[in-house]
């Protein structure tokens, strides 16, 4: 099965204690299971920090029915809500030991407007024989009808917290490397838990991907798909619009608003002073709309076109 290949499923965490969270929102948590029972949730924060682990592993604990649909899956989501999801919300658990079956909407904040309307009628008319969990990168793409009829869960790491956190999954990424048989350099480890922060389900993949041989060493490094700034910064300064354009289709795999942090650590260097301020107020625009733009390439090039135009090079 690919859940036993994969190790992002091989190791996903079947209870609430084995999920690395902060110990504030683990203990909402442990508090919905010793009720026995959950409200409708919304479960926001960055990508692959856990809220579909910890979503699953609520109904796992609790022996709930649940049933997951992806907001992603445009063509088949409304659909599927009509029927399928109406279908098992709409009938008693015979099998289950909790109170209630558990709808899972994963990625909700890809869901159109009119689907998520939907969506709160359907929290309404089957409220007594299910729950919904959505969860969701972008907490403000839910619409607040939905939003008012879920307690808002926010998966915020704060700064305090993040050394404890990271530690916990650098202690558990050394077992899974233990009982898969690889070898492993603890510096490697620790350069991908810094850069991809907390996106454990990217860590996870990019040791996977690099495990086939058994062993993974400091070598690899290069291989990771850093950014190049300083390339970057050199089409900016020349404004070579066609190279920036590519340089962004070439590096969409980093994080958007990783590259534009980047690009301010950077500017110190490149930039004429009398150009910093403005350039910091072009930056912590566009990292803003990060936040709930559709298309990130066009996003990130609108920002970098801007600092290229408006901006003093040395």
């Amino acid at each position: 099965m690919a859940s036993d290949f994969i190790w992002v499923e091989k190791y996903r965490p079947k209870t609430i204690d084995d999920c690395i969270l902060p110990d504030g929102i683990k203990k909402t948590f442990k508090e919905f299971l010793n009720k026995g029972e959950i409200p409708n949730l919304l479960l926001a924060g960055p990508p692959g920090i856990g809220k579909t682990t910890v979503a699953k592993a609520l109904c796992n604990q609790l022996g709930v029915d649940c049933y997951v649909i992806n907001g992603s899956d445009e063509g088949r989501f409304l659909d599927t809500v009509r029927n399928q999801a109406k279908n098992f919300a709409s009938t008693v658990s015979l099998t289950g030991g909790g109170k209630h079956k558990v709808i899972i909407i994963d990625e909700a904040d890809n869901t159109t407007h009119d689907v998520q309307l939907l969506l709160r009628a359907n929290i309404e008319s089957f409220y007594n024989n299910c729950r919904f969990i959505f969860t969701c990168n972008y907490k403000n793409k839910i619409i607040e009808p939905l939003h008012s009829r879920c307690s808002v869960i926010d998966f915020t790491i704060t700064k305090n917290a993040k050394p404890q956190i990271a530690a916990s999954f650098f202690k558990r990424i050394n077992n899974i490397l233990e009982q898969e048989g690889v070898k492993a350099d603890n510096r490697v480890i620790a350069e991908l838990i810094n850069r991809h922060f907390p996106d454990w389900r990217r860590v996870l993949n990019e040791l996977q991907r690099h495990s086939a041989s058994g062993s993974i060493d400091v070598s690899i490094l290069a291989d990771f798909s850093s950014v190049k700034i300083q390339e970057l910064i050199k089409f900016l300064k020349h404004k070579e619009f066609q190279n920036v354009r590519k340089w962004i289709v070439q590096n969409l795999d980093n994080d958007p608003s990783a590259i534009l942090r980047n690009v301010y650590d950077s500017m110190y260097e490149s930039l004429q002073p009398k150009s910093i301020p403005e350039a910091v107020l072009i930056i912590a625009k566009y990292q803003y709309q990060t936040a709930f733009v559709a298309d990130h390439e066009i996003n990130l090039l609108a920002a970098l076109t801007e600092i290229m135009c408006s901006c003093e090079f040395k």
